[in-house]
Order: structure tokens, then sequence, then C-alpha cells
């Protein structure tokens, strides 16, 4: 099987869709025109019939580098020769077009910087997961790809010398082979076509330089914005970066991955879709933003938001997901795809939708509460649809739900869900005060009281010394989630209950805790049954929550170790997926915004911590 490791991709984008490009030329992932649009190139998930996009050296041994623009999405992959030096340059252009930054295009520019290179391109569609029959023509200057939905053009410039390139047609698509010498620069471009036009609309190589400059001041325009300063300044940025990527510019909807099927274990079941926002991620989201300085995404999803409030049910309450358009259903099937690494099934849509997750209500006012604080105060209409929500958070606490991980075993009473409505009613109370806005104070209060009152009797183990993931369930298991109880200031970080908890949580599968070699588990697959089979990685999300328990807790040496021990796990490019395997490499969807939000909150509050500027007290 021709596969990469999940880690040796990079990711380019535009606010509409990314794609994978791999250290070996390789574009295996390109959905268009939108995030949740069908694949065109799809050989992540299936190496065989998916489709890419290639552009590669034509040599016995080649190393490969790969690395971005500084301070941009802007990616470059570099080939190594005993005799030349060879680069491909891979972006998708913002910055500059008349309908906004998005120009719905993918530019690959080759160039050779020392010797004599030759390259082979290989571009070969397969159209709504291959699922789609496409015709492919040859024309003047590239080729044209025609479905019954979509037609894409691939445009081609080369220098003057090897202008007798040669196109040949595939069985479904096209493939050349090229030579440059050093200073030729050869252009291609991948895009939509209008039905009946050629696909044959190159660009000069002055033409892709205007068009490389735009989209690289973009970038730097864009991160200027940032007001981190602290010890891990690069890696904050790239992760910014990252979830800029996975912003849906026309709407500010944030999804939670732009990819869909990739495994959390190889061979396993665990394989989502995630190419749709869910409440609970971009509300981390809006806040990790919020501490770095870009209000303007803040902006764009509280709009989003407020949208998605006003055509709430009638009780009030929200769907936990919905499309990056708005969409509320989102229907699960199954394609006929082998699945990465023959890791089956590769599902679209995701039936987490219609499950009930209290917790997202938390996360959802923590984040407006700080929104209101640090962006923009929110609007009396909003507030009007919050109170309806809280309302129902009151009457609905107490019902099980699937929780945060959204397991297919049915509704428990999770300590986390739980934890999460005290947030949202603690939030909205805090917000009413400080905006003297009209609520029903003395109901809130009461409910909050009770909430919190449960938890400690029915949430903590006294077998266990320690908070633990449902009531009466399973006795004793842990879950990784209780890690954010001081941080949502629920308990102190140093309450003797918080503190045992943490002791528990940080130990070795093996002694009944949840952390590896400083890598934290979400919880015990064995002793939690969540309706699947297989077991799963190392949670990043989690090992970074476990970092802020740390730091929070005054242990900061330790937390500092953990942190940077992670950061090893980042890839080339600084980019983390979902999860980590035993053996190191990334598993899950990728790139993951819970992840590298995760990392920005504890970064941010570590470096604080360190210089001592940090006050723990609720915002």
């Amino acid at each position: 099987m021709d596969y990469l490791p999940i880690e040796n991709y990079g990711i380019i984008g535009n606010m509409r869709s990314v794609a994978l490009v791999g250290i070996n030329g390789s574009i295996d992932w390109f959905c268009f025109p939108r995030f949740d649009s069908s694949s065109i190139f799809a050989a992540i998930l299936d190496d065989q019939k998916g489709g890419r996009f290639k552009i590669s050296p034509i040599a016995g041994r080649v190393r490969r580098k790969q690395r971005y623009w500084p301070d941009t999405n802007v990616l470059v992959t570099t080939f190594f020769t005993s005799d030349a030096v060879g680069e491909v340059t891979d972006y998708m252009p913002v910055g500059g077009s008349e309908n906004g930054h998005w120009f719905p295009q993918l530019v690959r520019r080759v160039e050779v910087a020392r010797g004599r290179m030759p390259f082979r391109m290989q571009c070969l569609p397969a159209f709504d997961y291959a699922q789609q029959e496409h015709t492919t023509e040859i024309t003047e200057g590239g080729a044209s790809f025609r479905s019954p939905q979509l037609s894409m053009g691939l445009a081609m410039s080369f220098p003057e010398r090897a202008q007798n390139t040669i196109l040949q047609q595939r069985e479904n698509g096209v493939a050349t082979d090229f030579t440059l010498k050093e200073g030729d620069t050869a252009v291609f471009v991948f895009q939509q076509i209008e039905t009946g036009s050629g696909g044959d609309v190159a660009l000069s190589e002055q033409e892709e330089e205007k068009l490389f400059k735009q989209t690289v001041n973009y970038w730097h325009r864009w991160l200027s914005k940032c007001t981190y300063t602290g010890r891990w300044r690069e890696i904050i940025h790239r992760s910014a970066l990252a979830l800029k990527l996975l912003t849906y510019e026309p709407t500010g909807a944030i999804v939670a991955a732009p990819t869909m099927g990739l495994p959390e274990r190889i061979g396993g079941e665990r394989n989502w879709d995630y190419r749709y926002t869910w409440i609970r991620d971009s509300s981390f989201t809006l806040y990790s933003l919020l501490r770095i300085g870009f209000t303007e995404e803040a902006e764009a999803f509280m709009n989003w938001l407020e949208d998605r409030c006003r055509e709430a049910k009638a009780d009030g309450s929200l769907q936990l997901m919905y499309g990056i358009d708005g969409r509320h259903n989102i229907p699960e099937t199954q394609l006929d795809l082998s699945g990465y690494m023959n890791s089956a099934p590769v599902r679209l849509g995701n039936s987490a939708y219609n499950q009930l997750q209290l917790d997202i209500y938390g996360e959802l006012m923590d984040a407006i509460y700080l929104y209101n604080k640090y962006g923009t105060p929110i609007s009396y209409n909003l507030w009007t649809h919050l109170r309806r929500l809280i309302n129902w958070v009151c009457d609905n606490w107490r019902c099980k739900d699937e929780g945060i991980w959204e397991p297919r075993s049915g509704p428990r009473q999770f300590v986390y869900s739980k934890l999460m409505c005290w947030v949202a009613v603690d939030r909205a109370l805090r917000l009413a005060d400080k905006r003297s806005f009209s609520a029903d104070h003395e109901r809130w209060l009461k409910v909050r009281d009770e909430i919190f009152d449960e938890i400690m009797e029915k949430g903590w183990s006294d077998e266990r010394q320690a908070f633990v993931q449902a009531y009466g369930e399973n006795e004793g298991t842990l879950d990784a989630s209780n890690l954010m109880m001081p941080l949502v200031f629920f308990v102190s970080p140093k309450d003797p209950m918080m503190l045992s908890t943490l002791e528990a949580t940080n130990r070795p599968p093996k002694d009944d805790g949840l952390v590896s070699n400083g890598l934290v588990f979400r919880y015990d697959v064995e002793k939690s049954p969540d309706g699947l089979t297989g077991e799963e990685g190392t949670f990043s999300l989690c090992t970074f929550w476990l970092v802020e328990a740390l730091t929070r807790a005054g242990r900061l040496e330790e937390a500092r170790l953990i942190f940077e021990q992670m950061l090893g796990y980042a890839n080339h490019l600084g980019l983390f997926a979902e999860e980590i395997s035993p053996s190191g490499e990334a598993l899950g969807n990728f790139p993951q915004a819970f992840t590298h939000l995760s990392l920005i909150s504890a970064a941010y509050n570590l470096d604080k911590s360190l210089k001592g500027t940090q006050h723990w007290e609720p915002e």
C-alpha cells in the first residue's frame, strides 16, 4: 500500500477548503469548493482509486524536506538528489481577488535551484469520493475533467526550453514528464471551469509571482495581529495559522478538522467525518483566538452563533453540531473506499449530530462571556436567546446524555456534562450581573448550587479518591475531561479533591491512571465501553489539559516538561492530529482544531505562570 504516515502531510487552504500535501509531493486530499464538499483527490482514504495530484522527481535516491514559507500557509516541498535541488511550492491564493479573499484555484509552482531535475506530474481526479465517472480531455494548454456536477481544469505553463512537454492521457486523468534546469520554473493551476469551456487558463510566471506575493502578504498581515510574545511564539503562530485555515470565511464557522475517515487506530472502526462545526470545538477555538488577539475571527463566529440561536428549537436548545452553512441535517453513510491503510468503514456525515450532549452549553456560555469581556459587548437580542437557552439547561441538566466523547453506547450521567451545565448557569449569572441584563437570578442561583452539590456528592469516588467519569456506572472509572474542573473555576486548582484527582489521573494505565509517558488517554476503553471495538491512541487535547491543570496547581516544572515533550510529537511543520499512537505516529483527523486550540491555551497560561504574571481567579 502506498500510504504516507498521517504526520507526513502539510496543509494549504483558502478559508473555503484545504488540500493535504504529502512530503512526496502528492496532494492526497482535496474537497472542492468547500470543506464539506465531496472529494476530488482522496488517495489518503484509498490509494488505488481515491485520486491524487502528484509532482515529484524521477530519480532513484531523493531526500525530501517540507517547510512553510515563513509566517504563512504557503507550503514548500524540497527534493534533493546527488546533483540537483528542486522545489514545489503549493498554495491556494488569498488576498487580492475581486470577490474578497477567495480564488477558486490550487497553484503548484515547480522550480530547480541547482542542477537539472526531471519531474513527473500526475493529475488523477476521482470525483465524489471516487463514486462518479468523469471524462478527460487534453486541451491546448492542459486538460479538462468533467463530471456530472463539477468540471475542473488543469492549466500548465513551462519555460520556453521545455515547451515540447507532451501531456498524456491516463485512464482517469493525465500525466507528463518534464525536465527543468537551474533557474527554470513551471506552473500548474488546478481550478474550476465552466461547462463548455477549456481547462487551459494558464498563469504566466509573472502572473503567478504576483499571486504568490499577494498570498504571502495576506498571511503576513493576518499574523501580525497576534499579541502573543511568550516563549513558544513560533508554535503558537503555526497553531493560529492552522486554526485560521479551518475557518469557513463566508459564515465564520470553524470546522473540527478538514478531513474525514482518518483512523484513531490503524485497521480500526473509529473513523469519523469532522468537517462540520461543533459548538464545543468552535467555542474553545474562539477562546484561544481571543487570548492571542484575533478578535475578527471571534466576531465572525459570534455572528454565526447568533444565527443558530435564532434558529434554535422552540424550547431554546441547540444541536451540538451544524454544517458550515448552518444546515441541521448531517446524516451518516458509509463510502465504498478501503480507508487509510484498510481502516474501514469510511463514514460520510456524522450521526452524532442528533445526540444530546449537555456540555456544549457550558463551553458556549464560557466563550460568550469571554467575548463580551475581551471582544465586543453582546447584543440584547442575543441575550434574549441565551436566557431561553439557560432556562432550558435549568430544566434538563439532570438528563442522561452522550457527553463530550460521543460514545455509541447510549446516554449516561456524565460528570463532565454536569460540570459544564454548572459553567453555563454560572457564566450566565456573571454576564447578567456585568451587563445588568434581566434574568431569573433566584432560579439560576438555586440550580447552580444544586448542580455543584450533586457533582461533589455523586461525581466523587471515595474509593478512587477522585472525580470519576459518570454517576453510578463503572464505579471508579476516570475521565480526562475532569481535568477541566479547575480550568473553569469549578474548584480551586489546589483543592485537596482536585489534587487527588490529578494524582489519580497522572498515573500509568497499569496503575489505573490515564497517563502514559506524559501522554493522556481520554478514558480506559476496556473499563468504560463506548459501543465501539478496538483501542485508540492518547488524546492530544487531554495532554494539554493536563499541562494546564498542573500549571494551575503550581507544579510548573512538571507542566513545562510535559508541554515541551508534547511539542516533540508535532509533525515536521508543527501540526498535530487528534491522537498519538503507542509508537508516536499521528492518528485521527488532521490537523485537529481541538489539539491546536488547547496548545495555545496551555502555552499562554504556562508562559504567564512562569513569568509570575498569571493570577488564577474567575474572569
